[in-house]
C-alpha cells in the first residue's frame, strides 16, 4: 500500500512505511559498517521538503543529519544512544509538515 505520511529506507534495502520510535530504533539497531551504513526517513513525493538521516561513523557512533527546506533547516549532529537517535528524530518528524496530514490545533484554555 505504501506509506500514508513517510518512509523509511536503509541501504540494505529494509523498508517501514510511517515507522514508529520503536521501528526507527530498530533500523538504526541494525546498521554495521560494511554494507547497511545509513538510513533516511523522508516523504513519500516527488522532490520531498524534508529528510533525515542516521550515518555509522567510521570512529563508531552515529551522523545525524535533519534538512527541511520549508523551514530553511540544516542540522548535522553526532550521537552514540539508538535510543535517543530514534527518540529525537520522532520528535522532529512530528513537527513537520506532511501533505494529507490532518492539522493540529491546539485549544487555548
Amino acid at each position: 500500500m505504501g506509506a500514508q505520511y513517510y518512509g523509511a529506507d536503509s541501504e540494505n534495502g529494509d523498508r517501514i512505511d510511517d515507522p514508529s520510535e520503536d521501528a526507527l530504533f530498530m533500523l538504526i539497531s541494525d546498521l554495521n559498517d560494511s554494507d547497511n551504513t545509513f538510513v533516511v526517513v523522508q516523504p513519500d513525493e516527488d522532490d520531498p521538503a524534508w529528510f533525515t538521516s542516521v550515518a555509522v561513523l567510521d570512529e563508531g557512533g552515529y551522523e545525524i543529519v535533519r534538512r527541511d527546506t520549508a523551514r530553511n533547516e540544516h542540522e548535522v549532529t553526532t550521537a552514540t544512544s539508538v535510543n535517543d537517535i530514534a527518540r529525537d528524530l520522532t520528535i522532529w518528524m512530528a513537527a513537520r509538515d506532511i501533505p494529507g496530514r490532518p492539522t493540529r490545533h491546539v485549544n487555548e484554555l
